[in-house]
């Protein structure tokens, strides 16, 4: 026969269970600052239970007033946890007005006027009311995409809301069910089991959040650059098969622009490999200021960047060029002293039918414009420009038609 201080002694394990795991998920990723929220709130809800028990050793409701303050803190800081896991403003002040409003009312219930209804309608619209306000953020999509546990704790969040709201309806209505968590009785059972499952799921959809953070984590990382923080060369053939596949479907074209730093070897032979680090930081934050929100700037070898420029033409890409070009010429000319001047060659092509669903392709021409610029002269760039016939070059195979551009 099951009773409530077995159910809620099982439920101080569970809770004590959770706040390990979170306090090991909280030390092992310092950076996930919501698991540091989750593990205090298993912990007070612990420590709430416990002081809770403790009605059943002594003739006194002092201990379900102190164990239900601290439960409501537990509920508020498991919210806390998901607004801080989205980046959302959290406040210790509406916590502590919450749970001190709360403790107030009991209080009042409990010693100047003695009403179980009451002191349930409180208790479950404090446990209920921290959950409701992040329901949004848990159901609604973040940055285009739904986070599966999200979805999770926020459906399991619907079912705790709506027990307390039953348990508080019940009790003021006199249905004729006992609703202190106290009693003994079937409903009791019931609704006590009800409300550990749901806890331990809905903690199971936090950690599924985190581990689906993590894991987007980790493959962003695999995707940046560690030295300038933009794309790798991996992101870029990913991005360029992308956006090929698209090309090729719609016929819309799009361009690319492969960049080399001038002189770079002797930057770092002069001045030093930090310098030459500096150096191409400082050029990736001067190339971003001239490029649209849909560009992609990327880093793929030591001082070469590509830039691709979704649904744009070849003019259009030589128009950034040369934006690329005049920012690194003015920043040049204000050069004093033991400043390291920046010069670039940049070569231009446009995805054109002929280049398909093959990025390697594409590459290849803006390089090949690359080369032009250098071999006429540096800080510069060169446009590909396949319109004109090809030439037989020297050896019978066809030469790469170019324009050279200051």
């Amino acid at each position: 026969m099951l009773s409530v201080p077995t159910l809620w002694t099982v439920s101080i394990i569970n809770f004590l269970a959770l706040g390990l795991i979170w306090a090991y998920v909280a030390r092992s990723y310092p950076n996930l600052k919501a698991a540091r929220f989750w593990t205090g709130s298993a912990f007070a809800a612990a420590t709430g239970a416990t002081l809770a028990m403790l009605r059943f050793a002594v003739d006194s409701l002092l201990p379900l007033l102190a164990g239900g303050t601290v439960l409501i803190f537990a509920a508020c800081l498991a919210a806390m946890g998901i607004k801080r896991f989205y980046d959302q403003p959290t406040s210790w002040r509406a916590t502590a007005l919450l749970t001190g409003l709360s403790c107030a009312g009991l209080t009042f219930f409990i010693f100047a006027y003695d009403s179980m209804q009451m002191r349930i309608l409180i208790y479950s619209l404090a446990e209920a009311l921290p959950l409701a306000l992040t329901l949004k953020l848990l159901l609604s999509q973040q940055d285009g995409r739904r986070n599966p546990g999200a979805r999770l704790a926020g459906i399991v969040a619907i079912f705790i809301i709506a027990l307390y709201v039953l348990r508080a309806g019940g009790s003021l209505l006199h249905v004729g069910v006992e609703f202190s968590f106290i009693q003994s009785n079937p409903a009791q059972w019931v609704m006590l089991l009800a409300l550990m499952f749901l806890s331990m799921t809905l903690n199971f959809g936090f950690l599924l959040m985190a581990i689906d953070r993590l894991r987007n984590e980790v493959a962003d990382l695999a995707l940046l650059d560690d030295l300038t923080g933009v794309g790798n060369r991996r992101h870029l053939l990913q991005r360029l098969t992308e956006e090929c596949a698209r090309s090729e479907r719609s016929g819309e074209p799009f361009s690319l622009l492969v960049i080399d730093l001038d002189g770079f070897k002797t930057i770092n032979d002069t001045h030093g490999h930090a310098a030459g680090d500096a150096c191409l930081q400082h050029f990736t934050l001067m190339a971003q200021t001239r490029l649209r929100p849909s560009d992609m700037l990327a880093r793929t070898g030591g001082d070469e960047f590509c830039i691709m420029l979704p649904s744009s033409t070849l003019r259009e890409g030589a128009i950034i060029a040369r934006r690329v070009l005049e920012v690194c010429r003015r920043d040049a000319e204000q050069c004093v002293g033991a400043d390291v001047p920046i010069a670039v060659s940049i070569g231009v092509a446009q995805w054109t039918r002929e280049i398909g669903q093959f990025p390697d392709r594409l590459i290849a021409a803006a390089d090949h414009a690359l080369y032009a610029a250098k071999k006429e002269g540096r800080n510069r760039y060169a446009l590909y420009d396949p319109a004109p016939p090809l030439v037989p070059a020297d050896g019978g195979m066809p030469a790469l038609a170019l324009r050279k551009q200051a």
